[in-house]
């Protein structure tokens, strides 16, 4: 049963359930689109989460509203903020800018583009020194709290590339719990029930301000509020 957050003519704003694929995929499981399909409509791709990411989806309900929400998507108009729960204690009181860009590596996963030596940390910001291939990635990430050796991370990605916010995040050292591709995910202290990722909200420009509820399994994972206003 999919929940919906905002309904017009033109869009809806879905609060995507985690391990459900967006499209159809090779293990033939049932998908949110076929979901979407079964209402009597033609729904219009906008953007995309991955199948174990949960939160704010939208999803255009004719072309010309996915035209105009995938120019602003493109154009980087649109403010997207996720939620993680990684393994570690993330340094406080400061927000790190990620700027790594990533390629595509073996096995359906994604890599940064670049040696570590060939990377510069200042006090807040990693970045390449030089050229290399790949396609350039940039994220944002707040630490908002420690409990019990992990943190809850807020992460704004300005690019939307590919499993940018797991590759960044494992290469930094914490990968999101449940994260069953990068990182360590046979340490027990990675394991979880779903991969802890989480689109909280997104703000995009003359259309709206849009977001999810926190999933039951990230309210039971911390201790204390997450002040996410």
């Amino acid at each position: 049963m999919l929940e919906f957050l905002h309904e017009t003519e033109d869009f809806w704003v879905i609060n995507k359930p985690p391990n459900v694929s967006l499209l159809a995929d090779r293990g033939g499981d049932a998908n949110l689109w076929e979901t979407l399909q079964h209402r009597g409509e033609k729904p219009y791709l906008v953007h995309r989460l991955d199948k174990g990411t949960s939160g704010v989806l939208l999803v255009a309900r004719n072309q010309a509203t996915q035209s105009s929400l995938t120019r602003a998507f493109t154009a980087r108009e649109v403010h997207k903020f996720y939620l993680a729960w990684v393994v570690g204690e993330f340094p406080r009181g400061t927000t790190l800018h990620v700027a790594l860009p990533l390629c595509k590596g073996r096995k359906s996963r994604y890599r940064v583009a670049g040696e570590r030596a060939s990377i510069s940390r200042t006090d807040t910001t990693y970045q390449v020194v030089q050229d290399r291939d790949g396609v350039d990635a940039l994220t944002h990430v707040r630490c908002l709290e420690h409990a019990s050796g992990r943190s809850l991370l807020m992460l704004k990605p300005t690019t939307g590339r590919t499993h940018q916010l797991r590759v960044h995040l494992s290469w930094l050292g914490f990968p999101i719990l449940g994260d069953r591709l990068y990182g360590a995910p046979k340490r027990p202290e990675q394991m979880a029930p779903r991969l802890m990722l989480h689109c909280h909200r997104l703000v995009v420009h003359g259309w709206g301000r849009f977001s999810a509820p926190l999933p039951t399994q990230f309210e039971r994972a911390h201790v204390g509020s997450i002040p996410v206003t």
